[in-house]
């Protein structure tokens, strides 16, 4: 693969929204699909391109170094662009473009008479571009730019639909909660450029002798210099912290976790592409990509592992009270990438990444099954649904095999890079580990049982009358469209189907020799050649494998008896003779814990807008206004005091030239 063609990776999509936005839509208004397919044609030649990149890696044991090209120099400080084609890069590649590619196609189905149809396509395709970027990116500086990028194009997506008012507050929620991460991201990045600069100059010749840049904003040189000791461990602390809090912002971690439900509001393909390809993963990379600098500090790993295990726990407890589809799938989302940071925290790189990648398929396929369900029942509520499956056997079977697989069930996807990520928190655990594999044991009994309630309420029973049904809807029986959605919104949700029951098994086979021409565990001895990652070198850990077996077929079977058998009357424990016990824990997990009122309520208007607020106006008031007025006050009034000299009277200026004579001769007089 040559240079320029990792490049196009990038700006085919780019182009893409560039000729949809200077293009397409002013000048051919009354060809819109040709919007949906100009994006499609760019991200496929990417995706090619894509998997071409993990073939070259693999070929080339490890990373492909092309020279950076220089941006901006200021001094002794040179900024360059460039292009970090490793392994972690090669796999992001074919997660984004892949998914990206299935959200466009299923898209022309769902976007379909859309007023505002090329403007999603722009954007969509921007969003591909700037995560792609994101993963490329050979530097910190690139790194951020792109950064900021992504959540730009998600604030636009997210309140796609502008003119209703929920779909704007939750763009402004989203770009606001990340921001808190970003600025966590930027100080890091300004602390490094502080007190890096001069361990890197003091070591040039070891990042001459490993050819590297020693640059203090080249990944591959802040990764080096960690592993080589350079880092002092609070510099590595600090920035490592620094650099996870942009990642709990844009990975929804806890406590920041609050946008990502209410980013349901846009549409659903861009859910999709959120919990699945971009936004959100795009947090768990930052860490993957800078993982040699959180080794260095235990203390970042520790708080990593802790916080990914919370995060688990806390968004699967409310996933198990949610009755919008979309939503129950959002905590799965917060819970599944809680998984990727606690396996990232307890060092177990290889397998986070795995459960990345295996995630991204399923996810993305259960996020366009609940677009399927939503097209024809015109509701998200699981209450009005029922009775789905024998009006829509392609989207219940797909979104069967992504439940599936999001459980853990042997054998698909999900079985396998799941069993990782439990099998290392239970390998040599210390006090952390063993609180955090707790933590991902009930978390996976909570995934399998919510997932399924999701099932068994949206696609068996009776039909519960759609968006008809729902009080104060104003819809009618019209709008309700019980039958399989088009096949271009069907498709891309078999194909999801696909990987989603063999990826975990065929990219990472336990079988000793492999499968044929594909190595054992070339995915991980892929992830491997970087040469700081955990990789797992031994068989299938059955005690492992049953344990979250065993816990993932109880969660179904109690969503079985719950919402099939009706063995469990969950109205009682939550309304009746036990609600003096459950009723308190459901109303604090249902209102989720009380977060979105802490923030919005309490915590903006007490300590923002009565105290920050009310202080910032105090000082404009007082100190920036009054600066202001006692400088205008004297460029006023000094002009006054020069006009009444300036009489135009000989005999003044005489009288003025005599005393100034004067004054200068005494003061000569005096002091010589």
């Amino acid at each position: 693969m040559t240079e320029m063609m990792a490049w196009s990776i990038f700006l085919l999509p780019l182009f893409a929204f560039i000729f949809i936005s200077l293009v397409i839509r002013p000048f051919l208004n009354g060809y819109d699909r040709v919007s949906g397919y100009v994006a499609i044609v760019a991200v496929a030649i990417g995706f090619v391109l894509s998997i071409q990149s993990v073939l070259e890696v693999w070929n080339n044991h490890g990373k492909i170094v092309w020279p950076s090209h220089s941006w901006i120099t200021v001094g002794s400080l040179e900024l360059s662009v460039g292009i970090l084609m490793d392994p972690l890069t090669a796999i992001m590649l074919v997660v984004v473009s892949g998914v990206s590619l299935m959200v466009l196609i299923y898209s022309q189905g769902y976007m379909h008479g859309d007023p505002g149809y090329s403007r999603y396509f722009a954007y969509i395709s921007l969003f591909t571009a700037s995560m792609i970027g994101l993963v490329l990116a050979g530097n910190i500086i690139q790194i951020y730019f792109f950064w900021e990028l992504v959540g730009l194009c998600s604030y636009l997506l997210i309140g796609f639909w502008f003119h209703k008012p929920s779909a704007i507050a939750a763009a402004k929620k989203a770009f606001l909660v990340t921001r808190l991460g970003d600025f966590g991201f930027l100080l890091a990045i300004l602390y490094l450029f502080a007190n890096g600069g001069e361990i890197f100059a003091a070591n040039a010749s070891e990042f001459t002798g490993a050819g590297m840049s020693g640059s203090v904003f080249d990944i591959s040189s802040v990764n080096f210099a960690a592993k080589s000791g350079f880092f002092a461990g609070s510099i590595a602390t600090l920035v490592a912290l620094g650099i996870f809090a942009g990642a709990v912002g844009k990975s929804a971690q806890f406590p920041l976790h609050v946008w990502l439900p209410d980013a349901m509001e846009g549409p659903t393909p861009v859910s999709a592409l959120i919990h699945a390809a971009t936004m959100v993963v795009a947090g768990i990379f930052l860490v993957a990509r800078f993982f040699p600098l959180f080794e260095v500090s235990s203390t970042a790993m520790s708080f990593v592992a802790i916080t990914g295990g919370v995060t688990a726990l806390f968004a699967a407890s409310m996933g198990l009270v949610m009755y919008d589809i979309k939503r129950v799938l959002a905590y799965s989302t917060v819970s599944q990438l809680g998984f990727m940071m606690l396996a990232l925290g307890i060092g177990a790189y290889g397998p986070a990444i795995f459960h990345l990648f295996t995630h991204a398929f399923f996810k993305a396929l259960l996020f366009l099954g609940s677009g399927s369900v939503n097209h024809a029942t015109g509701t998200f509520d699981m209450r009005y649904m029922g009775g789905l499956k024998k009006h829509m056997p392609w989207t219940y079977y797909t979104f069967l095999i992504g439940s599936l697989s999001i459980a853990g069930i042997f054998p698909l996807a999900g079985f396998w890079s799941k069993d990782e990520i439990i099998a290392a928190s239970l390998h040599h655990p210390d006090a952390i580990q063993i609180v955090v594999a707790i933590m991902a044991l009930v978390a996976a009994f909570m995934t399998a049982f919510y997932m399924f309630r999701a099932l068994f309420m949206t696609f068996h029973g009776e039909f519960r009358g759609g968006i008809a049904a729902e009080p104060d809807s104003g819809a009618d029986s019209h709008d309700v469209h019980l039958e399989e959605s088009p096949a271009v919104m069907v498709l891309p949700m078999v194909i999801l189907a696909i990987p989603a029951i063999v990826a975990g098994f065929l990219f990472n086979p336990v079988i000793d020799g492999g499968i044929g021409s594909i190595p054992q565990y070339w995915f991980s001895k892929m992830l491997n050649m970087v040469d700081h990652v955990y990789v797992k070198g031994h068989p299938i850990d059955f005690f492992a494998a049953s344990i979250s077996s065993i816990i993932a077929v109880s969660g179904i079977g109690l969503a079985y008896l719950i919402y099939i058998r009706k063995s469990v009357n969950t109205s009682t424990i939550i309304d009746g003779e036990f609600s003096y016990m459950t009723g308190p824990v459901y109303k604090l997990i249902f209102r989720k814990y009380f977060f979105d009122e802490l923030y919005e309520g309490k915590i903006t208007i007490a300590l923002f807008y009565n105290g920050v607020a009310r202080l910032i106006d105090w000082c404009d008031r007082n100190i920036v206004d009054r600066i202001g007025n006692v400088i205008g006050f004297f460029g006023r009034n000094s002009g006054k005091v020069v006009t009444t000299l300036e009489t135009g009277q000989v005999q003044i200026y005489g009288v003025g030239m005599s005393v100034g004579i004067v004054s200068i001769l005494i003061v000569f007089v005096v002091w010589g």
